[in-house]
């Protein structure tokens, strides 16, 4: 069975396989590994990433226009009212599962993840560090209080009760967005009505990274410390071209640590990888794990 090409190691001397999951199994097994995942973890569950191969352009949103802009603010949660329901129910999928057995397999230094819907804690994974937090969570930027997103998510259907009933997936057929929104037309944003934090009234936003957004310093640290204590990074669906997960291939690879990749299609971190996989996950992962 063929489970996509392996590309070439990057240096001299490292052991080369035609079979992918051989390879990975030899520089994991035995080790302390640190986990880096990105979106491609959780296409199986119906949540879309943005760089895949064959994927038309997606435009995240923007930190500061979130920040600095009403407009934005409305647009992004009437978007997000709808798109809602359909991403909390999301399920981990075989690839989720697959991750958590693996902290039976080796010793984890920890799980770092570049997603914000908490598939892998889901699915069992214990040491998950949530490098652009969650988006089950939401934070005021004034006072700083926390709102389980579910209570906002009945305090915004109550205020828009015509855009609640297309939260409904009984209702409507919307295809969920990567940042767990939908598409929506000019008319129903511009009669939005956002709700304000209940603690002092202010501005709610999503506890999570938006493109342009920077990673709390404790969380960078404690990531970087995962991957320092490991013998190896694998690094499992993500093109890396973000700079924030990035990061930690080039920590790896400044301080000699071995770093495999498990992707489909080409990554920024490819030059600097020991053990390269160019596949789907959920060929690999179950049967690394198997």
């Amino acid at each position: 069975m063929s489970f996509g090409q392996v590309l070439p190691e990057r240096s001299e001397g490292v052991e080369h396989d035609p079979d992918p999951i051989a390879l990975l199994r030899r520089a994991i097994l035995g080790k302390r590994v640190a986990l880096l995942t990105g979106a491609g973890v959780s296409t199986d569950s119906g949540i879309p990433d943005y760089r895949s191969p064959g994927r038309p352009p997606r435009r995240p949103i923007q930190h500061q226009e979130f920040v600095a802009s009403d407009a934005w603010r409305r647009r992004y949660w009437a978007r997000s009212v709808v798109g809602w329901p359909r991403f909390r129910t999301a399920a981990p999928s075989a690839v989720h599962r697959a991750i958590a057995a693996l902290e039976g397999r080796v010793e984890l230094t920890a799980l770092v993840t570049q997603n914000v819907d908490r598939l892998h804690q889901q699915a069992g994974s214990q040491r998950v560090i949530e490098l652009h937090g969650a988006l089950a969570e939401v934070r005021c930027l004034g006072c700083g209080a926390f709102e389980d997103r579910d209570a906002l998510q009945a305090r915004l259907v109550s205020l828009n009760p015509r855009l609640g009933r297309l939260s409904d997936e009984d209702a409507v057929d919307f295809e969920t967005r990567p940042d767990g929104d939908v598409e929506l037309s000019g008319e129903a944003i511009e009669r939005f009505v956002v709700a304000g934090c209940l603690a002092c009234g202010g501005v709610l936003m999503p506890n999570v990274v938006f493109f342009g957004g920077s990673v709390p310093r404790p969380i960078v640290e404690a990531s970087y410390a995962a991957v320092e204590a490991a013998d190896v990074l694998l690094v499992l669906g993500t093109s890396l071209t973000v700079f924030s997960g990035f990061r930690f291939v080039k920590r790896a690879h400044e301080r000699g640590i071995p770093v495999a990749i498990v992707n489909r299609g080409p990554t920024r971190g490819d030059p600097l990888a020991t053990h390269r996989v160019d596949a789907g996950l959920a060929e690999i992962l179950p049967a690394l794990v198997g």
